[in-house]
């Protein structure tokens, strides 16, 4: 199933010149149609006329014979005779009563079928309809299309050469017109004599017409011609690399779905590369960008070089390009890509470059069964970040090498689309549900705070840890909801407590560095904690060191507003980064998280706990309160005690719990309160194993 952008794609590369050339085509029928019926209408015209002034011509004598009296037919005879042209009479029996000159003799039941111009008035060729006479007459077939046929004996000795005003030809025409009340036919022969002058004016308008409709065919023909040659050129720019000048990667896209999709490949397996030169913004920095960009010409020539039959090339991005090759195994494909990259490594005579490839094979089959991705529901776009995810794994080196996409990238690669599909549905449902971990202030052992953390219980995966969702929310986004999600859960949980007589403290709230692009992320926290009617001081914001590292202007001025509406703000992984204690001196915070790493592992020569030691006098002096996270140890605990450190975090005391054991907790921790201050004992033994 091709997607909208696919559609859309079509639909713009569609070769729609093919419709000029039919309207072209169209029109050069009709035109041409027009142009035989405007010589036949002109043609039809100067006959029409030459007739009815033929017709005219006799009318008198006609009419004089048709007036008179059968006693006096001699002397109208002799009047006819005297014109000097050929006629007869017949009489209702088809008998000759008298006749002059050479004749033809017509039946009159064989009358032929023209338009008549006037009332009892018929035409006739000087031989039988249809029929041409024998070469000795120079008779020709003429034909005018719905208005007359006849057969034209063209004068033997016309001169050609003659003046526009002289007789070009002669057509002979029998004149059939009834008299003495329709008994009797009078045949009287009008030669029809043609001249120049009776043509030039219709050839001229005939030769107009021709131009005109010529002009009008010749400009759809170059307008067609033109949008196609407009249209090649769009393509060809739309396809176009404006780094490489070879294939860009929407051509990539257009000519490799079809590819992988078509039936007659369905026995071919595809491999889709990802191949990327290493460190070329490097290069670029060192020499220039344009030379970066003529090495990149050359690499795509290179690639172009090495490929078969329906085998693709372009470039993606950057340094990288995609490749469409054939597969046949895993052996072979690697030691192909492979061979490309050697080349490729001694492209340049001064400079050696290193390039890495990922492969991700399309439709393979893995244990037995095969890939459930259909070929017609195929991807090329999704198979290249596929290759993409095997060739970083090769990013922790700078050296030239190859990966193929194993099951284990592509499982990763398909959790990651599950829960991208899942999450909106999943925030709707609150399927998220929150932890809560304690903090305990190590003096007392008496609980000092919390933070919240959040799992997902899914009805169709079950207890999902945050390692396995969070980053995915972070690459794409989602984190965002999240944030708010969590910030409202909290504070209404702190509210229901409240309300139930419990003692609540400080629960903090991760606040991704995603967030702090939106101008007005304290107003937000505000709404969505006035939303649930909690008091601000019990809700502390919690920013990852990381956070620091973006625009400071604008973090500085959130924490302000944060602060201003009664909010604690605090720095979670203080330690983990190399501007912590820039970042200490610019922002106003009032609680430092330390970093979990500096409890981990072998004290060594205590370097970690001297650091520890002062990172605490520090705090102290810009009057903030530490927290030290991810305490296992006994010792751990003491040392931190010792230091002054304010609260403790960690599976020494508490792992993160369910909301309902928090509350115990809770409870606890009160109850234990009022004994120690019923007994006023000097010092505190707490949750401590010591």
């Amino acid at each position: 199933m091709k997607s909208k952008k696919e559609l859309d794609l079509h639909r713009l590369t569609r070769n729609n010149a093919w419709g000029g050339f039919i309207v072209f085509l169209v029109l050069t029928v009709i035109i041409s149609a027009l142009m035989a019926a405007t010589g036949s209408a002109f043609l039809s015209y100067v006959f029409e006329s030459k007739i009815k002034d033929q017709y005219r011509s006799i009318s008198s004598a006609v009419k004089a014979y048709d007036e008179g009296s059968p006693e006096h037919d001699s002397e109208i005879y002799g009047i006819l005779d005297s014109k000097k042209i050929p006629y007869y009479i017949l009489d209702e029996n088809g008998e000759m009563i008298h006749s002059y000159g050479e004749i033809v003799r017509f039946n009159p039941e064989q009358e032929l079928a023209i338009n008549s111009l006037f009332d009892s008035v018929s035409y006739y060729t000087n031989v039988d309809v249809g029929v041409v006479e024998d070469e000795d007459h120079n008779n020709t077939f003429i034909s005018i299309p719905g208005f007359i046929k006849f057969v034209a004996n063209y004068e033997k000795n016309v001169d050609r050469n003659s003046s526009l005003g002289e007789t070009v030809f002669v057509i002979p025409l029998w004149i059939d017109t009834l008299t003495r009340d329709g008994t009797r036919h009078l045949f009287y022969k009008a030669d029809l004599s043609v001249s120049f002058m009776d043509l030039s004016y219709g050839i001229v308008i005939y030769l107009a017409v021709i131009v005109l409709m010529v002009t009008v065919l010749i400009i759809t023909f170059i307008s067609a011609l033109s949008n196609a040659i407009r249209k090649a050129n769009t393509i060809r720019l739309l396809f176009t690399d404006g780094t490489t000048r070879g294939h860009n990667w929407l051509w990539f896209e257009y000519k490799g779905n079809p590819i992988l999709r078509k039936k007659k490949n369905q026995n071919r397996t595809y491999a889709v590369v990802n191949i990327e030169m290493v460190r070329y913004a490097n290069f670029c920095v060192c020499h220039s960008l344009a030379e970066g960009e003529a090495m990149l010409q050359r690499v795509s020539v290179l690639l172009e070089q090495n490929l078969m039959r329906n085998e693709l090339s372009a470039h993606n991005s950057a340094a990288s390009f995609a490749l469409l090759l054939k597969y046949t195994d895993e052996e072979k494909i690697k030691k192909r890509v492979s061979h490309i990259i050697e080349q490729l490594q001694t492209i340049s005579d001064e400079h050696k470059f290193n390039f890495q490839a990922g492969i991700a094979v399309v439709d393979i089959e893995k244990t037995g069964e095969v890939d459930s991705r259909k070929r017609m529901v195929i991807d090329i776009e999704r198979e290249y970040h596929y290759a993409s995810a095997a060739k970083d794994t090769l990013s922790g080196s700078a050296d030239s090498g190859v990966a193929m996409l194993d099951d284990k990238l592509i499982e990763e690669q398909k959790w990651i689309d599950i829960v991208t599909e899942r999450q909106q549905t999943a925030l709707d449902k609150e399927e998220f549900v929150v932890y809560y971990q304690p903090k305990y202030d190590p003096k007392t052992d008496t609980l000092s705070g919390a933070e919240a953390l959040i799992r997902w219980q899914s009805p169709e995966f079950g207890f999902v840890t945050p390692n396995r969702f969070i980053p995915i929310f972070e690459q794409n986004g989602f984190v965002v909801e999240i944030d708010h999600y969590m910030i409202r859960h909290v504070a209404r949980d702190q509210k229901r407590w409240l309300d139930e007589g419990l003692k609540c403290v400080p629960i903090s709230v991760n606040v991704s560095r995603a967030h702090f692009i939106e101008d007005d992320l304290a107003e937000q926290i505000r709404d969505a904690v006035d939303g649930e009617k909690c008091p601000h001081e019990y809700i502390e914001i919690e920013l990852t060191e990381s956070a620091f590292f973006d625009d400071k202007k604008k973090m500085l001025e959130t924490i302000n507003k944060l602060k201003e509406y009664g909010f604690a703000v605090s720095m979670d992984d203080f330690g983990s980064g190399y501007s912590s204690l820039n970042s200490l001196k610019d922002m106003p915070l009032d609680v430092l998280k330390l970093d979990a790493e500096f409890f981990r592992g072998e004290q060594g020569d205590g370097r970690g706990e001297i650091v520890v030691r002062e990172a605490i006098k520090l705090a102290g002096f810009l009057n903030m309160r530490t927290v030290a996270e991810g305490v296992e140890h006994v010792e751990q605990v003491k040392f931190l005690r010792e230091q002054g450190c304010d609260m403790i975090q960690g599976y020494y005391y508490a792992k993160p719990l369910p909301m309902a054991e928090y509350e115990e907790r809770m409870k606890e921790s009160a109850g234990k309160e009022s004994a120690e201050g019923a007994d006023t004992p000097a010092e505190g033994s707490g949750l401590s194993a010591e």
